[in-house]
């Protein structure tokens, strides 16, 4: 791999790190699909796919994911476990991640205002890294605060990013809403023309947030929706994001066409030319966390409904009465199928969002 503006190309990627590999997928029009990992066996099949195919990866944990990391045994109250969960997913994955030799970007998913003691818990784990380790903990976190007015989104989110800032640490920001519903947050009922930010709004984040530090994307919804829906259900505006980078271009007098980090929130589901254009017009992150969930599924299903007579007893099955079933029912074979078929979806999006073999040789 001779990724020379990495200082560290394998494991978990901080700092200038970050916001080099994506001036890089900006350069070779690429995006870095983010996973969202519940477990080490979901953390593990994204690894894994992005190694063989020589790709950058994003893991994440989204608050109930943190708080399931945690154990749903261990009490959430004052969101004890998601802090847990995510502080332990955050170390496993930074302890296994140089194991598979790429790098890795260990992020935080949506954090509504409702959910800020989580925000505060794994800042106070990053700030108490930071001072061993000269680095934190995560190389990222998102604040989602699209549901209230812009003027707290916004005045919030800067205030955050300076804390961050002095750790060289990355923010992601939402503004305008996101459809749908994912981890408890709930956009279905929500107004169609707050699911398209316009280029104004999205240029007062930078304005923002650029005098603190450079290190931040913006979430900008271009009719975005979580999960995955019946098609005319959602309509997409990629072009959208195109018009954001011409307007901060002409803002900012600077010749790059694409000035702005922007993301790709609710993308299971979309079209591969949806994705595509909007990768062209400067996404480098795209979320695809129900395209996973429903991958890995769908290979625990599939093993359960072909090995349903070995399954049925411990002892006995087609085979013989007195035959035992302990290699069918133990846990790393049917896990193993689960990230399997996850593996096989990342696979399929890593190509399609261009991420392959972009590492080099």
């Amino acid at each position: 791999m001779t990724l020379d503006f990495l200082k560290r190309k394998t494991g978990v990627i901080v700092g200038d790190d970050v916001i080099n590999l994506f001036k890089y997928a900006h350069q070779k029009g690429f995006a870095i699909p983010a996973v969202n990992v519940t477990s080490s066996s979901t953390a593990v099949a994204a690894l894994q796919a992005a190694r063989d195919n020589n790709s950058p990866i994003i893991l994440q944990t989204s608050n109930g994911g943190a708080a399931f990391f945690a154990g749903k045994g261990v009490s959430n109250e004052n969101q004890a476990a998601s802090i847990a969960g995510a502080v332990a997913a955050a170390h496993y994955i930074r302890s296994i991640a140089p194991t598979y030799g790429i790098p890795v970007i260990m992020h935080s998913d949506h954090c509504a205002r409702r959910l800020l003691p989580w925000f505060d818990g794994m800042l106070k784990a990053d700030e108490e890294y930071f001072a061993k380790h000269g680095e934190p903990l995560f190389s990222s976190h998102m604040l989602d605060l699209s549901a209230e007015n812009d003027d707290y989104n916004i005045s919030t989110c800067a205030k955050y990013f300076k804390r961050m800032a002095k750790m060289d640490q990355w923010l992601e920001m939402e503004i305008g809403i996101t459809g749908g519903e994912e981890d408890g947050v709930n956009n279905e009922s929500a107004e169609k023309d707050a699911l398209y930010t316009s280029s104004e709004t999205v240029f007062s984040v930078y304005k923002a947030l650029s005098p603190i530090s450079p290190n931040f994307s913006i979430a900008a919804a271009f009719g975005n929706v979580h999960g995955v829906y019946k098609p005319g259900n959602v309509v997409l505006r990629p072009e959208l994001l195109g018009e954001h980078q011409k307007y901060a271009k002409k803002q900012l007098g600077t010749s790059e066409d694409k000035p702005l980090f922007l993301v790709f929130h609710g993308g299971s589901g979309s079209t591969n030319d949806e994705y595509r254009k909007a990768i062209s017009l400067g996404i480098v992150k795209v979320n695809i966390d129900t395209d996973t969930q429903w991958a890995y599924l769908t290979g625990v299903r599939d093993y359960v409904l072909k090995y349903q007579a070995y399954l049925a007893h411990q002892v006995g099955n087609p085979e013989g009465d007195d035959l035992p079933n302990k290699k069918y029912y133990d846990p790393r074979r049917w896990v193993r199928e689960g990230e399997k078929t996850m593996y096989n979806r990342i696979d399929e999006l890593l190509g399609i969002f261009s991420t392959k073999g972009q590492l080099g040789n």
